[in-house]
């Protein structure tokens, strides 16, 4: 999805800290989305009617009556014609779209700050707050948007000899939206050996040209991979290519000044999150996190921690610090044992956008995507995608 470009860019004074800040205003109302399926009888037996696909297929998207009332807004295309009788029989290889009307979506930051740039790379702060990607409720208001919108002004000669470039810098990978990082674009040329940020900024790596998206993307992918392999640091600290650590506020006092944790993280079944969430699974994925104290705060009950994380699984310190009893300050999500807080059937509010969307109906239990909690991305070490520095 495009953000428009008819705005006026924001512009205000960067903090002391920061090269330039950037950014524009985002629309009231986003485009909307699509969302694309094919029917197979196999998946969901023959004589399927549409709403039957549907209604089970995405409940907990809509519930019936929302469904019906998407397909009575001519919301729905069946291989590319408008459906508007719940009861049509759908037939083997049917390509099925349903298009979800614009929304306006929640609050989110807008002012980028750029911290650091060069031909390669760009280090951005993100604030907390502000998605990276388009997902969910958020497919306007993100950082990949602001990037889309700002003239990057590459110069053509510069273009002409480097023919992999990107029009804009892209994320390689992701931070939650309640995390506050400095993010680091990538651009083209010279060396970044180190990044260390503020108390006020946090760290996220993108690209600009397609070399370096390809080298960074493998950089945390075989980090990810060597944790899986082995659980020796010295063994995965040998081949990796980047560093990654964080600073987290914790509840509780830790007693011990270094922790490393190695439970697997994995997918169980949350009410409101059709893909599942992730949380401890004794049959998930190998994660491995290194936990060292910087300070405990006795008087508060709490702990400020540094976090350096040598495998990249989702919401993995969150889960991780939750598992050995010390869930992050205020994480509206996760609980002690690195479990969901809340595991009661699925309540939901029928006020939230519902006779507008046709039955969109937020889940009242926190989600993923809800902020709070106190991570910051702090620094990032890694070999430049170009010049190997």
């Amino acid at each position: 999805m495009t953000a428009t470009t008819g705005e006026i860019p924001v512009e205000e004074s960067p903090p002391p800290w920061a090269l330039y800040s950037f950014g524009r205003p985002w629309p009231e109302f986003n485009e909307g989305i699509s969302y694309t399926d094919t029917f197979r009888c196999a998946d969901a037996g023959a004589n399927t009617t549409l709403i039957e696909f549907y209604s089970t297929s995405y409940k907990s998207s809509a519930p019936l009556r929302g469904w019906i009332k998407r397909i009575r807004n001519e919301q729905i295309t069946v291989d590319g014609e408008v459906a508007t009788d719940p009861d049509m029989i759908l037939l083997e290889g049917s390509k099925l779209v349903y298009h979800r009307l614009p929304w306006q979506e929640p609050f989110a930051p807008l002012l980028l700050d750029v911290l650091y740039e060069d031909d390669d790379m760009i280090a951005l702060n993100k604030p907390s707050g502000l998605q990276v990607l388009p997902k969910g409720l958020f497919q306007q208001r993100t950082v990949l948007a602001q990037l889309q919108l700002k003239d990057w002004k590459m110069p053509s000669s510069f273009c002409s000899k480097r023919k992999d470039v990107q029009s804009h810098p892209v994320p390689v990978h992701r931070l939650g939206r309640g995390t506050s990082e400095k993010c680091e674009l990538q651009k083209n040329v010279c060396s970044l050996p180190r990044i260390s940020t503020t108390a006020q900024a946090c760290l996220l790596l993108c690209a600009k040209t397609k070399l370096a998206k390809a080298r960074l993307a493998s950089y945390f992918a075989e980090g990810t991979t060597n944790a899986g392999k082995s659980r020796d640091e010295s063994d995965i600290c040998k081949t990796r290519k980047i560093s990654k650590f964080y600073r987290a506020l914790v509840t509780g006092i830790l007693e011990n000044d270094e922790v490393m944790i190695t439970q697997p993280i994995g997918l169980v079944h949350y009410p409101g999150v059709a893909e599942g969430l992730y949380a401890a699974c004794s049959s998930g994925k190998p994660a491995m996190s290194k936990v060292r104290v910087l300070e405990r705060l006795e008087h508060h009950n709490q702990t400020l921690v540094q976090v350096e994380i040598h495998s990249g699984r989702p919401h993995q310190i969150r889960i991780h610090l939750a598992y050995i009893g010390h869930p992050l300050v205020d994480d509206p999500l996760y609980g002690i044992g690195g479990q969901p807080k809340f595991d009661e059937p699925e309540c939901t509010s029928t006020a939230d956008s519902f006779a507008y969307d046709g039955g969109y109906e937020r889940p009242l239990q926190p989600v993923p995507g809800d902020c709070g909690y106190h991570l910051h991305a702090h620094w990032l070490v890694l070999c430049h995608p170009t010049t190997n520095e």
